[in-house]
């Protein structure tokens, strides 16, 4: 179970480095416009917000790859930014999208269980 756990860690961790990326470098580019469903005007308008906001999503994939980093020992870190990764999905699905429920919220979630059979 603890690779199992491992591997989602590092999957979510993945993601929210695809995330960053999306948001900072991509958002105002057809590929951000397509991910998010934005017009070129607006990504244009809000590319200063998004990334501010890819740059958190970066602070939570570095927390998990620093979780990963210390093996058995990092799990509570794990946890922890794998709960924040929960929130802000459940938060996101609620508020923006309910697809960041399933890119977001279910893979930390997944993540947190197999963390607690570990």
């Amino acid at each position: 179970m603890s690779l199992a756990a491992s591997i989602v860690v590092a999957l979510v961790g993945l993601i929210h480095v695809y995330i960053l990326l999306l948001e900072m470098l991509w958002w105002d580019t057809p590929k951000g416009h397509k991910a998010f469903g934005l017009t070129p005007e607006f990504a244009a308008a809000s590319k200063v917000l998004a990334a501010n906001q890819g740059l958190y999503n970066g602070f939570l994939a570095a927390g998990l790859f620093w979780g990963l980093w210390q093996g058995a020992a990092g799990r509570p870190v794990q946890a922890f930014f794998l709960l924040c990764v929960l929130v802000a999905g459940l938060y996101g699905a609620a508020t923006a999208s309910r697809r960041i429920l399933f890119v977001q919220a279910l893979p930390a979630a997944l993540g947190l269980a197999l963390l607690a059979l570990a």
